[in-house]
C-alpha cells in the first residue's frame, strides 16, 4: 500500500515538474515574441520622423497633422504595458494613415523617391508587424489556455503564472493603414 502511494506521489510529482516546464516553455515563447512586437514597433517609430520631416518639406502648412503624429509617437514610446501600447499604437497608426493621406494632395510629394522610399519601409514594417503580432496572440492564447485548463491551471495558480494580454487592433482599417491604403507603389 505504502508502495502505492509512493509511486503516485511520484507520478503526481514528475507530472507538476513537466507542467511546470510546459508553462515556462510558452511563457517564454509569449515573452520573445512580445520582442518581436516591440522590434516592428521601434522600426515603426523610427521611421516616423523621417516621414514628419519629408512630408514637412511639401506640406509645411499641415502643421498640425505632423505635430499630433510626432505627439503619438511620443505616446505610444512610453506605454509600457501591452494594452496601453496596444491603444497607444493604434491611435499613431490613424495618424500615419492621416500623414500618408497628404501625399494625395501633393503631386510632388507623391513623386518624391525619398517619400516613396519611406512609404515603402513602412509598408513592410507594417506587414512585419502583422506577423509579429500573429504570432504573439498566438502564443499568448496557448499560454492563458494553459493556465486557465486542468491539470495545468493548478500548477500555474501555484507558482503564480499569470494570464497575458493579446495585442489587440480595434479595427482593419486602423491596424493595416498601409497594406489597405498604399498596396503597391510604382
Amino acid at each position: 500500500m505504502t508502495t502505492l502511494i509512493a509511486s503516485v506521489l511520484v507520478l503526481i510529482a514528475v507530472a507538476g515538474v513537466a507542467i511546470f516546464n510546459r508553462l515556462i516553455r510558452s511563457r517564454n515563447r509569449v515573452d520573445t515574441a512580445w520582442s518581436d512586437i516591440d522590434v516592428q514597433l521601434q522600426r515603426r517609430h523610427d521611421l516616423v520622423p523621417r516621414l514628419v520631416t519629408a512630408v514637412d518639406r511639401y506640406a509645411s502648412y499641415e502643421r498640425a497633422t505632423l505635430e499630433a503624429v510626432a505627439e503619438l509617437r511620443t505616446e505610444a514610446m512610453r506605454q509600457a504595458g501591452v494594452r496601453a501600447r496596444g491603444r497607444a499604437e493604434r491611435k499613431l497608426g490613424v495618424g500615419i494613415e492621416r500623414l500618408i493621406a497628404l501625399a494625395e494632395s501633393y503631386p510632388d510629394l507623391k513623386a518624391n523617391e525619398n517619400f516613396l522610399d519611406l512609404q515603402n519601409e513602412l509598408v513592410e514594417t507594417e506587414n512585419y508587424l502583422q506577423f509579429a503580432r500573429r504570432y504573439y496572440n498566438g502564443s499568448v492564447r496557448d499560454y492563458n489556455t494553459m493556465t486557465e485548463t486542468v491539470p495545468s491551471n493548478i500548477v500555474a495558480k501555484l507558482f503564480r503564472f499569470g494570464q497575458r494580454d493579446f495585442f489587440q487592433k480595434t479595427s482593419d482599417e486602423a491596424a493595416n493603414v498601409p497594406l489597405a491604403r498604399f498596396g503597391t507603389v510604382e
